[in-house]
């Protein structure tokens, strides 16, 4: 009778067994070629595997929830958002739900953008939880642990990978995080003899000095010429801080009258820099900012090619402007 019970049991155990190894390695069925899931924070096994089943994966709850526990892999269940195609088993979902093989989006932020354009674009991207909604820039800020701070430049311009339903802050903090380590290691190896007084004078130059350049050849003679005028003091008069300063004002026309009209960020009519960032800098023009060129320039205009010419005086800088422009500006 004994052996007549184990021989029952042992071969119940095979059927198992095997029954087991073929659905963990038979293809599920899908509803399409490939089926995005999320699985929210706080899930168990049961309650992951419900979520799969409702997103439209051909599972059946029960069997999943046991190969889980013969294989032992009932815990660990990462939440995220989640991608499978066509052909994959459910042992294959049990590794990538167990190990947090998360599908990924990507957002770029683009060096000379501003941090209006940095929200629109978080703001109109489908894979990202939005979470900004009506808060302003200094509560923002205050979240991402720099209360005060202005946002505007503390963010560095990349493109960033992030699991399909990451919050809009979250992305924000990676990157605020990053422009906050790349500013100090180029602050710590800054030029001995820079006039900049902290890493935040250096990042609201860097930032002039990345709308100003037009060519990476010319980006570390532009930042010389701004330090070559904090020097003697002389006015940066530049037009993107004149613009930055316009806002939503601004039409695509600089006139006279915007030159002459005085705003905190007007550097034709205020002496140094201006009270912020006008821009995100990237890295490159940080590191120009604080290795600038030798050069005693003081003044750059547009060629109309993307380079600019150079000059120490402003009667070379007027010969040049009459040269490269119909509308001279007289001191750039």
């Amino acid at each position: 009778m004994l052996k007549r019970l184990f021989k029952l049991l042992l071969l119940t155990g095979l059927v198992l067994t095997g029954w087991t190894a073929w659905f963990a390695l038979s293809p599920v069925d899908l509803p399409a070629a490939t089926v995005d899931f999320s699985i929210v924070p706080g899930s168990g096994l049961r309650s992951a595997t419900r979520q799969i089943h409702d997103a439209g994966v051909d599972i059946r709850p029960w069997q999943f929830n046991l190969i889980a526990r013969v294989t032992r892999n009932q815990a660990g269940i990462k939440a995220g958002s989640y991608q499978i195609a066509e052909g994959t088993t459910p042992w294959q979902l049990l590794k990538k739900i167990t190990s947090g093989d998360f599908s990924q989006a990507e957002i770029s932020f683009i060096e000379g953008w501003t941090f209006r354009q940095v929200r629109a674009a978080l703001d109109a991207h489908a894979d990202v939880r939005h979470e900004l909604g009506s808060l302003s820039d200094l509560e923002i800020m205050e979240k991402l642990g720099s209360a005060g701070a202005q946002p505007e430049g503390w963010f560095f311009p990349d493109t960033y990978l992030f699991a399909k339903g990451t919050t809009d802050l979250a992305i924000l903090l990676r990157a605020h995080h990053a422009m906050q380590k790349k500013l100090e290691s180029t602050w710590a190896d800054r030029a001995p003899d820079s006039p900049l007084r902290s890493p935040y004078e250096a990042l609201i130059l860097a930032s002039i000095v990345e709308k100003e350049t037009g060519t990476a050849e010319d980006r570390a003679r532009i930042a010389s010429v701004f330090l070559n005028r904090m020097r003697i003091p002389m006015r940066l008069q530049t037009d993107p801080t004149v613009i930055y300063g316009l806002g939503e004002r601004f039409d695509g026309n600089l006139r006279k009258r915007d030159l002459l009209a005085d705003t905190p960020f007007n550097t034709y009519t205020r002496d140094g820099l201006p009270p912020t960032p006008i821009a995100m800098p990237g890295l490159a023009a940080l590191q120009a900012t604080l290795h600038p060129a030798k050069s005693d320039a003081l003044y750059f205009v547009a060629k109309g090619n993307g380079a600019s010419q150079f000059s120490r005086t402003l009667d070379e800088h007027n010969r040049a402007v009459a040269r490269y422009q119909k509308s001279p500006r007289a001191n750039r």
